[in-house]
């Protein structure tokens, strides 16, 4: 105490420094006043400075939220950390960067791990989803105009057969291009080419069946096509130019190891030709027996199959010394029993060959004609720019001879393989306006025209158009049967 009072006595030859003079004071305020005017003067004189000073300003201000981390002190991971060193222990910088990198790794993975709302409200609407598709009936519907941008663009695709591409043939309508077909209770996903490539990366797409499915086909490689950023990467493995004579095509998607393809086989039974007297031959349709080319995509990805259209033809719908079962050939056989012989020799041969853990199988249904005052040869025609709006106009499945619709309807009952139908019959009736009619050539000749007029085209459909919705609900299904993949996975671990 003595100590003290000796050191802080006024006395003290010890004592805190104090300014005593008025001038002392105003010494200070100066000097003060002058070094902080000369800084000022500096940062802003200098352009360089200033810059850097600003952006350093404008970083700290940007930032100021962060501007705990400045200081270790105030940071509850160095509390944390420094918590565990001993008072005798000497602070290692290396030591406590180490544990705040660890714990800050630690943290970060947990909040990664926690789902965000989001993600939660994404993944509730994806279930949600699922759960109605799988309950809903996609074929049950109306179209409804649509003005969004097309899945491609009319003219853009190179591989649609010129007899669809109606288009380039002076079509001068596009109102059937800008209808989307709405299911009354679900909506489907629009086409995805993009994701539809990334799904079947690797995998095969094959479409059996008549010329209508080569329709559908030549969609899905335009649809497919107009997602490729590289369109010279699009091409068909042999190097064909057309696409409507009988035979084998396969387009290939290299940048993804995709392919697609089509194979001809209007009944999905073999036609045959059986030897007669002196040399000739009789053309039948081998009801026992599938085409020869079936092995050669039976361990394909995807299959689509169809058949209907072409048994409304005369030799098939008469059915006289046509129809063959073994050597034996039916003197006469009604339509509708020969087309549930040959459906149950497609049907035997999908059971057997095909790996249902490996293949997706698909069977579009009938696809509508929509001849008016004649058939296909007789001068039908198919004028309508308009679709059919009210479902009392529709044609009548019943008047139908023989009854496809019908027939499919009963053979795809009685499947026993996982196969998903396609039944585009109610939505393709409404479309009167979307056939080729007589646009069935670019630059065609008077003569051509002539005989187009008489020869509509009412069957096919012009691309882009309602085969492109087919293969909509293709891609629908197949994002449906992969969500649902997913979650009976992770349900099983």
């Amino acid at each position: 105490m003595e100590l003290k009072n000796a050191l802080f006595s006024p006395n003290s030859v010890i004592r805190t420094p104090t300014f005593r003079t008025k001038g002392s004071i105003t010494f200070a305020y100066s000097f003060s006043f002058i070094f902080l005017a000369c800084t000022i003067i500096f940062l802003f004189g200098n352009s360089h400075v200033h810059q850097s000073s600003s952006q350093w300003f404008k970083n700290v201000i940007k930032n100021r939220s962060q501007l705990s981390s400045y200081f270790p002190r105030h940071n509850h991971l160095y509390h944390q950390n420094i918590s565990n060193i001993s008072k005798d222990t000497v602070f290692n910088p290396e030591l406590y960067q180490s544990r705040v990198s660890s714990n800050g790794s630690r943290n970060a993975t947990l909040s990664e791990g926690k789902p965000t709302a989001a993600k939660k409200k994404k993944k509730k609407k994806k279930k949600r989803w699922v759960e109605l598709m799988s309950k809903c009936d996609v074929f049950d519907g109306k179209w409804v105009r649509d003005n969004s941008p097309p899945f491609y663009e009319p003219g853009s695709c190179p591989f649609i057969d010129e007899s669809f591409n109606c288009y380039l043939n002076g079509r001068p309508d596009t109102g059937y291009e800008k209808l989307r077909w709405q299911p009354n209770h679900c909506n489907v996903p629009r086409f995805d080419g993009g994701k539809m490539l990334r799904f079947l990366k690797g995998k095969r797409i094959v479409y059996v069946g008549d010329s209508l499915n080569r329709n559908m086909y030549e969609s899905m490689v335009c649809l497919l096509r107009n997602s490729v950023k590289d369109k010279s990467r699009v091409f068909e493995a042999s190097g064909k130019q057309e696409f409507k004579k009988e035979g084998t095509y396969s387009f290939l998607f290299p940048d993804y190891n995709v392919s697609v393809e089509y194979i001809r086989s209007a009944f999905l039974v073999q036609e045959w030709e059986m030897p007669i007297e002196n040399g000739s031959t009789k053309e039948t349709l081998r009801l026992d027996r599938v085409e020869k080319s079936y092995d050669s995509y039976k361990d394909a990805d995807v299959l689509v199959f169809n058949t209907g259209n072409w048994w409304t033809h005369e030799k098939t719908s008469e059915g006289k010394g046509y129809y063959q079962e073994g050597d034996h050939v039916h003197e006469k056989l009604d339509v509708v029993e020969a087309f549930d012989k040959a459906m149950s020799t497609w049907a035997r041969w999908v059971e057997s060959n095909v790996d249902q853990k490996k293949t997706r199988v698909f069977f579009r249904g009938y696809s509508f004609s929509h001849f008016s005052k004649g058939e296909w040869n007789s001068g039908g025609r198919c004028d309508s720019r308009e679709p059919i709006k009210d479902a009392k106009d529709l044609l009548s499945i019943d008047e139908l001879s023989p009854p496809i619709p019908q027939m499919l309807d009963k053979s795809m009952e009685k499947l026993k393989s996982p196969v998903v139908y396609l039944n585009v019959t109610r939505m393709t009736n409404y479309r009167s306006d979307a056939h080729p009619s007589v646009y069935r050539k670019p630059n065609a000749t008077v003569q051509e025209k002539r005989l187009f007029e008489t020869h509509q085209d009412c069957s096919h459909w012009c691309l882009p158009g309602v085969p492109d919705t087919w293969n909509q609900l293709l891609f629908a299904q197949l994002v449906l049967s992969q969500s649902q993949t997913q979650t009976q996975r992770k349900q099983q671990t």
